[in-house]
């Protein structure tokens, strides 16, 4: 027999050893990578007494490939349009406590002596809350529909992207070692591009290719060919320069705007447990236990710096962002502990060659412990807050309370609505032309110099370029121009209306300065007439019709393709609707809960429940199917697996989770005698079945049983007709329970055949 592999040998240990030591954690309710971290330090080089992994090497390989998995993942979870409408709070949080904490970490590993590349990649993952402890500790606790932990889900969405953002500067920092400003202002820019032409390219093409081909989507080729997408762009991202994570996160956060998102993420997420499980292992085995002995003063410090500054930064960062104090708080204190997002910033250090060897075993010892203490945390932000309280001067409280009231998101003024709206536009549209000039410049313009010459070929590209880019330039300059905003300023105030001629001008300008630079690349006349032709050309766009609708034709599509995600999960109930950020600055906001299939609240109407007296919340919409009910009337009746979306304080939806979660009838599908059994009996004269027609026997409503058919001298089964009538001697054959057929059988008793009583035996 052939030698197996050396990597299927470490591959079994690495599960096996995973398996056991996963099944005790979840034992002992603890999250699953620490058990996969332990797990890798056990089949580590650094403990002989269990068998180590040979190929090293073939692991990490596995390990990078469970990296781009997470952070494909990461980016499912992920939406641009959710984030714009969560407003400046989450950014104003996730902003406070990464550079803080990125300071705080930088300022530690200097006074540690460390070197600036170790400081600075120290200050990075001690920035990173761990996304997925918190959720298991929230969940744990079940305090995941209380008010505070929306607002740490807004937090972490954007402390990802910042992560992403944070991983691409340090590897620029660490390929030129230094700190430039003008260098990592061009690589900011260089990604702003690479993000805006990726992220509108994507949602131009892929929702629509999804969308035609999902008749052809099964499973099996939805998970081809979504894990394909994510590769394609990873080899994209790599060969620009940037890391293969970045480039997965980019495909999940494309793909997360289409309606398919959901059935991806449910598809991916067992390959992703499997090399994301992987992955973490990898980390365990990294941990030297000489080194972590060697450091356990940094060890210590990190922890206490973590606990204190995430408690404390995240708190003022929360503060900021408009939360009440107790609020803040609980937000604050939620997000101490570093996660998998540090393990993937050492990785990249360790990958770079620019960090030492011991960073990486001692943050994760750092998060080790800090995953240990995050309920503590979460459990001791109330009792902190009422301390504090205390002892705050009575007008300090007033001034908070003020704030807190005052934060509910308003309607911005109509002209801050409509420079934001022109500001966006602009900045988007003008990143599509410098992508299309810097790819028509540096890729078509070869070829038609190749094949038609040096002047002719020039004609060619500028022609084929500003052609591909007038669809963006007149949206440049004309959307938004006939908007509701613009038309009720234009029409509100004579004085508002040179303001608005000039953001048309500005726009114009810009559009015409985009086209200068194509022609002027490619003509040898003078700037002046380059200037002219532009200014010309773009009028030229402005009165085009066919231009007109091909761009309107274009944009609908980009608004539809990115929308229909959000219009898919209002249809199912999954969204919450558009005023429940208004509650948030009281003390009451909206969650949903889904009925459990199994709860007794099904088939009781909304008055005979009283949730408001009983439970003090309010029902104020519910969705079943595809229908959907606003504002239940007092007779509505619940069904199971209604979603509702309720109303109420942290502590009465709390309660009433808990009560719905607890009020199920409970099932045993394990129990034999549940089963259904098929039996044959032959009618006798004495049996209560004979002379009866197959109407009037009336199995079901006594027995709960079910007449299958009749055997004739053959052995075939034939259906039984309603008004055929049961006779002495035939066989029938009998579905039902394994009681129910034996209270049947002990009625009058029909007489069984052999095969019937050795069936019974």
């Amino acid at each position: 027999m052939s030698e197996l592999p050396v990597i299927v040998k470490d591959l079994a240990l690495i599960l096996v050893i995973a398996g056991v030591v996963t099944l005790i954690f979840k034992r002992l309710k603890q999250p699953l990578i620490l058990g996969y971290i332990v797990a890798g330090f056990l089949c580590g080089p650094h403990l002989s007494i269990f068998p180590s992994v040979a190929d090293a090497e073939n692991v990490e390989t596995w390990a990078e490939i469970g990296v781009i998995f997470l952070m494909f993942t990461l980016g499912l979870e992920f939406s641009f349009r959710k984030i714009g409408r969560m407003g400046p709070a989450p950014i104003v949080a996730a902003c406070t406590i990464i550079f803080c904490m990125i300071g705080l970490g930088s300022v530690a590993g200097h006074f540690f002596g460390w070197n600036k590349m170790n400081s600075l990649f120290l200050g990075g993952m001690l920035a990173m809350s761990s996304t997925t402890v918190i959720f298991k500790a929230l969940d744990d606790m079940g305090l995941r529909q209380q008010r505070f932990a929306s607002a740490v889900l807004g937090a972490l969405v954007i402390e990802d992207i910042l992560g992403i953002l944070l991983m691409v500067i340090l590897s620029t920092m660490a390929v030129s070692n230094q700190l430039e400003g003008t260098q990592l202002l061009s690589s900011l820019l260089k990604l702003s591009l690479v993000l805006v032409v990726w992220f509108t390219v994507g949602i131009f093409l892929i929702p629509t290719l999804l969308r035609k081909a999902r008749a052809l989507m099964s499973r099996e080729t939805l998970l081809i060919v979504s894990l394909g997408l994510c590769f394609l762009m990873v080899v994209l991202a790599v060969g620009s320069g940037y890391s293969a994570a970045f480039g997965a996160f980019m495909m999940g956060s494309i793909l997360a705007e289409t309606i398919e998102a959901e059935n991806i993420n449910e598809v991916v997420e067992p390959v992703k447990d499997l090399f994301g499980a992987i992955f973490f292992v990898s980390v365990g085995m990294m941990v030297d236990p000489a080194v972590i002995v060697e450091y356990w003063v940094p060890i210590v410090v990190l922890v206490l710096l973590i606990i204190v500054g995430q408690a404390v930064f995240g708190s003022i960062g929360f503060l900021l962002s408009g939360q009440p104090p107790r609020i803040a708080m609980q937000c604050g204190f939620s997000m101490a502990q570093i996660g998998e997002f540090a393990f993937i910033i050492a990785s990249l250090g360790v990958s770079l060659g620019v960090t030492d060897k011991f960073l990486y075993p001692v943050v994760v010892a750092v998060s080790v412990i800090t995953t240990f203490t995050t309920p503590y945390m979460v459990r001791l932000a109330s009792p902190a807050y009422n301390a504090i309280e205390r002892h705050l001067p009575g007008r300090l409280q007033q001034a908070f309370q003020n704030d807190s009231a005052s934060s509910p998101a308003n309607s911005d003024s109509t002209w801050r609505r409509l420079i934001m709206a022109l500001l966006k536009q602009t900045i988007i549209y003008s990143f599509l032309c410098v992508a299309i000039l810097t790819i028509c410049l540096s890729s078509l313009l070869p070829l038609t110099r190749s094949l038609f010459g040096h002047w002719v070929g020039n004609a060619v590209c500028g022609i084929v370029s500003f052609l591909i880019m007038s669809l963006f330039l007149r949206a440049i300059v004309m959307r938004k121009n006939h908007s509701d905003d613009f038309r009720a300023l234009w029409r509100e105030n004579i004085y508002n209306r040179p303001p608005l001629v000039f953001t048309i001008l500005v726009r114009y300008v810009i559009a015409s300065a985009l086209t200068f630079y194509l022609i002027n690349y490619l003509s040898p006349y003078s700037s002046l007439l380059h200037w002219v032709v532009a200014f010309g050309l773009v009028g030229a766009i402005m009165f085009s019709r066919r231009i007109k609708v091909s761009s309107k034709n274009l944009e609908d599509l980009f608004l539809r393709n990115l929308k229909s995600r959000e219009l898919h999960a209002q249809r199912s109930g999954n969204a919450k609707p558009h005023y429940a950020h208004q509650l948030l600055s009281h003390d009451v906001h909206l969650t949903i809960i889904q009925l459990p299939m199994n709860t007794k609240l099904a088939g009781h109407s909304l008055m005979k429940l009283d949730l408001a007296k009983r439970d003090g919340v309010m029902v104020a919409s519910i969705v079943r199917g595809g229908q959907r009910i606003h504002i239940p009337g007092a007779q509505t009746v619940l069904f199971p697996g209604d979603k509702l979306q309720i109303i109420g304080s942290d502590e009465n939806i709390k309660a009433f989770s808990q009560r719905i979660q607890a009020e199920v009838y409970e099932t045993n599908i394990y129990a034999d005698e549940l089963d259904l059994v098929l039996r044959n009996i032959i009618v006798g004269k004495e049996s209560f079945l004979c002379g009866k027609s197959v109407r009037n026997c009336r199995l079901r409503e006594d027995y709960g049983c079910m007449l299958v058919g009749f055997e004739d001298e053959s052995g075939q089964i034939g259906l039984p007709e309603a008004n055929r009538v049961i006779e002495e001697g035939e066989t029938l054959w009998i579905v039902g329970e394994k009681a129910d057929i034996l209270k049947m059988l002990s009625s009058p008793s029909p007489q069984k055949t052999p095969a019937a009583a050795k069936n019974n035996n």
